[in-house]
């Protein structure tokens, strides 16, 4: 089992830089790829990036290629995405999620078994 509870969220102009954390509980963490992914309403849940369980291994969604950017520290069971040059298009709930089952790192929702409840993230123009 992993809990996972993320935090960072909040309202900022276009351009400023956000960091979203994402802690977890369980002593699964340190072997589990983990992954962001956003939502808007109306839209399906899309993947932001992704964390292979040593990171080694990295992802990132084209859209945020540049600006986002995914580390973990596995000693303080913590993901982080680092938000720079924030846009108002980045606006979403952003979720943490976890895949105990593969070191791959994927894009698809369904890979990850563990979700947290969301943080929203707003970027005013």
């Amino acid at each position: 089992q992993v809990r996972l509870v993320e935090s960072g969220g909040g309202l900022v102009q276009a351009g400023a830089s956000l960091r979203l954390s994402c802690a977890a509980s369980g002593r699964t963490f340190d072997t589990a790829t983990m992954g962001w992914f956003r939502q808007v309403p109306g839209k399906q849940r899309e993947f932001v990036a992704g964390i292979s369980w040593r990171g080694r291994r990295t992802a990132l969604a084209d859209s945020v290629k540049g600006r986002f950017t995914i580390s973990r520290a596995n000693a303080k069971n913590t993901v982080y995405l680092q938000m720079n040059a924030l846009k108002p298009e980045d606006t979403a709930v952003y979720y943490c999620a976890a895949d105990l089952n593969s070191d791959v790192v994927s894009p698809y929702s369904r890979e990850y078994e563990y979700w947290g409840q969301g943080t929203q993230v707003t970027v005013s123009s």
